[in-house]
């Protein structure tokens, strides 16, 4: 089978090797722009751009598919039977979707039509779900709208980040997306509409979605902390300073006001319903550690109080 694949962070990378392995005919990958990264703000290629030249498949880097025009010639002269779309980024304009005679197919990272958008992963750990998975569908102009081929399905570990369900996520889509080819080899492609009054949207998320706010539940916040980890990152303020919380777990059974220290020898904060206890932390200005060798560092008393707004 001729395809066409439309992918650009880590996450799609599996996907792609998967066709590679599977001796699809990869005849062209489409990624985004190269761009500034690290300190020195030098250009960077995406994850895709590598595994494809790697594997000797030609690269495409428009800025625009939309509003280049030429581009479309390009993917028409290419003539794909199939294009695979895999987190390539932007929007696709309903041109393209017309393309390919087998359509356009999305590997996206929930159970749709739940968690539609960018932000499936961590919105899912956040939100407290219990299970999630991988849905390949047929792409339509709506976000995330399209009929459904296949869902891949898993539990959510109790303690998993996003970083690490991120990772398992990719692999499942890879396994998703073999499954659905030999669907499109038997000539048995099923399509399932979805069901909109059960969508859900998942917003690509903002720094801001990290500070933690004591006054909410403890488990809202631990499943928080989980959510944006590795980014944006779960954060508090101590004497002024940002800390960030890499890790830390519930206490139930403890009590305290909000973002009480209750302890002056675990970083133990009050919260509605209890207590998180940090476990690793990261004082501005400083390196990543636990929470044991922060103490020992820096001594802090019980009954300070962590927050934007307060000052010990």
């Amino acid at each position: 089978m001729r395809i066409l694949f439309m992918g650009t962070p880590d996450f799609a990378v599996p996907c792609l090797q998967r066709l590679i392995q599977g001796k699809q005919d990869v005849c062209a990958v489409f990624t985004q722009p190269d761009k500034p990264k690290g300190r020195g703000y030098q250009l960077a290629p995406p994850p895709v751009k590598v595994a494809a030249q790697q594997a000797g498949i030609p690269v495409y880097q428009p800025q625009s598919i939309k509003k280049d025009p030429q581009v479309l010639g390009e993917i028409r002269a290419l003539a794909p039977q199939l294009i695979v779309v895999v987190a390539y980024g932007k929007l696709l304009p309903p041109e393209l979707l017309e393309i390919p005679p087998l359509g356009c197919v999305n590997i996206h990272a929930s159970l749709l039509p739940k968690y539609r958008g960018a932000g499936p992963i961590q919105w899912s750990v956040i939100n407290g779900e219990e299970t999630t998975g991988v849905t390949s569908m047929f792409m339509a102009q709506g976000l995330d709208t399209g009929d459904m081929i296949l869902k891949c399905e898993t539990p959510i570990g109790p303690d998993e980040t996003a970083g690490e369900l991120h990772d398992r996520l990719s692999q499942l889509g890879a396994q998703c997306l073999s499954e659905t080819l030999r669907l499109f080899e038997a000539g048995a492609v099923p399509r399932q509409a979805q069901d909109d009054s059960q969508s859900s949207y998942a917003p690509m998320l903002q720094k801001s979605l990290g500070e933690l706010d004591y006054a909410r539940p403890v488990t809202e916040l631990y499943n928080l902390i989980r959510g944006v980890s590795p980014w944006p990152g779960a954060y508090t303020y101590l004497d002024g300073k940002l800390l960030k919380v890499h890790r830390a777990r519930p206490v139930l059974e403890a009590t305290g006001a909000p973002g009480e220290l209750l302890d002056s020898q675990r970083m133990l904060v009050g919260c509605q319903g209890g207590a998180l206890e940090f476990l690793e932390v990261q004082l501005q200005g400083a390196r990543r550690m636990s929470a044991q060798e922060f103490l020992r560092g820096k001594k802090l008393a019980a009954g300070i109080v962590l927050g934007r707004d307060t000052q010990n």
